[in-house]
């Protein structure tokens, strides 16, 4: 009885062991550098700041247009999302040497401590940086979708 060992039946998989060449491979593959992580990642980067009056937003989202982005506002919750679709086509005279095509979506959605105005919100985007100026509210409307100048 003192032999007895715990059953383990993940213990076929450990026993595989591939060539340092196919770990090296995989971790060569486009897809993981770190260049092109925060756009596969989904995840849009935000600095939150807070004064007496409101709360300051700011949220990185390169390489897409002002009407790629949509911002909603409910009682606290923000919610910023980011959608793309781009095709590239290079052409040496009539003949397509090379195609490419894109097709993204980032979301976030976020709590803050306090409910915010919304009637009185504004967003602007520039430079790959969309800023939200959200007013705190005692009671406003619910629901706002708001325009980004």
């Amino acid at each position: 009885m003192s032999n007895l060992s715990r059953f383990n039946p993940f213990r076929a998989l450990t026993r595989f062991d591939p060539s340092q060449r196919d770990i090296e491979e995989f971790f060569k593959a486009p897809w993981l550098s770190l260049q092109n992580w925060e756009r596969y990642a989904g995840q849009i980067p935000i600095n939150v700041t807070e004064d007496e009056r409101s709360f300051k937003i700011r949220a990185e989202i390169p390489g897409y247009a002002k009407d790629e982005i949509s911002v909603s506002v409910d009682r606290d919750q923000v919610a910023i999302s980011a959608e793309a679709h781009q095709e590239k086509e290079h052409k040496q005279g009539e003949q397509v040497i090379m195609r490419e095509c894109y097709c993204g979506k980032q979301y976030r959605s976020f709590c803050l401590p306090q409910e915010v105005d919304s009637k009185d919100a504004s967003a602007s985007y520039s430079d790959g940086v969309l800023e939200l100026v959200l007013p705190k509210a005692g009671g406003g409307t619910r629901v706002k979708n708001i325009a980004i100048q």
